[in-house]
């Protein structure tokens, strides 16, 4: 059962909101139509965190459309991934909200960042620091999703000791990001030394022979470490979700 749901149910139990009150907040309509879209509203209830907007292919007035409904139906914080700078600059100067936009991820956030809410501590670290663009996606998925984020970036196994350095950071974590093109490397060494789930993002960087992604990916796929799972090539965004799910599993405990 989400947070969401759970803190309904138990201000209905505390009595700080009636069952009245409550009811309409579950019987709210499960989604708006607006034409070119369908505004998910039921999506915090049912998985404990709003719909994000997929930027590519949308005009910023779709953008702006979709962001309104979901501002009006209480959602404080808004994620926009893959937006481009066009679309990010339209957006700023017609939205009533604002944006802001981070280039380097192609991220766009409407709304105050929340308080960390998660169970413990997500580290994002990379091979190398042209990973950083999809790391930053990661990160900043998990940021708007109430997690506390480390980055460890440029602590590829070209250099292990750089690694090395941050044991504490790595032996803390509740779960670990790791980004990496090339061979993917990062994912096995860092597998083999956290006790805690590690997600592992193979990324577009490399040579020839890298094939876009996919020798990472294979690497990632055939770790001999155990606790490492793979997303694909790129998907900075689906690491950082599946992190901040995994963060926040005190739920499920209570």
């Amino acid at each position: 059962m989400n947070n969401s749901l759970t803190d309904i149910l138990s201000s209905v139990k505390n009595g700080s909101i009636s069952v009245e009150d409550a009811a309409l907040k579950l019987k709210a309509a499960p989604f708006e139509d607006i034409g070119f879209a369908k505004v998910d509203l039921h999506r915090t209830l049912r998985q404990g965190a709003a719909e994000v907007i997929y930027g590519a292919g949308k005009t910023p007035e779709q953008i702006i459309g979709i962001a309104d409904v979901m501002r009006q139906n209480g959602q404080n914080a808004i994620l926009i991934t893959r937006l481009s700078s066009e679309a990010a600059e339209a957006i700023k100067s017609n939205a009533a909200y604002g944006l802001d936009y981070r280039a380097d991820a192609k991220i766009g956030i409407m709304g105050a960042m929340p308080k960390p809410d998660g169970i413990g501590k997500v580290v994002v670290a990379t091979g190398g620091t042209s990973d950083i663009p999809v790391a930053e996606e990661a990160a900043l998925t998990a940021e708007v999703l109430g997690n506390e984020v480390i980055r460890l970036y440029d602590v590829g196994v070209a250099g292990l000791h750089r690694l090395l350095a941050y044991l504490d950071d790595i032996m803390s974590a509740s779960v670990i990001i790791a980004i990496a093109g090339m061979e993917g490397a990062l994912a096995s060494v860092i597998g083999g030394l956290a006790d805690c789930p590690v997600i592992a993002v193979p990324t577009s960087v490399g040579y020839g022979a890298s094939f876009g992604g996919v020798s990472a990916l294979l690497s990632m796929l055939n770790s001999c470490a155990s606790g490492v799972s793979v997303v694909n090539i790129d998907n900075g965004f689906g690491a950082g979700y599946m992190a901040s799910m995994i963060n926040h599993m005190e739920a499920k405990a209570k």
